[in-house]
């Protein structure tokens, strides 16, 4: 059986090294939801973009002739 001293010891070298993950991660959590928050911007600007084209695209078509009128 180890002596009680170096279960604490182990114990607390176990917490540190938890620590330290949780600290990782957080850092991790930070970074990626930077990049959500970013891709998210950037998918509404595709989408305001998409909208934009869309509406180009169908005020060209409603200039174009009608197939009865081009007959």
């Amino acid at each position: 059986m180890a002596a009680p001293s170096s279960q604490i010891d182990q114990l607390a070298d176990r917490i540190e090294r938890l620590l330290v993950r949780y600290e990782e991660l957080q850092r991790t959590n930070a970074l990626l939801q930077q990049q959500v928050d970013s891709l998210t911007q950037e998918r509404e600007s595709l989408k305001s973009r998409l909208s934009a084209a869309r509406a180009r695209v169908d005020a060209l078509l409603e200039r174009l002739p009608t197939l009865k009128n081009a007959a």
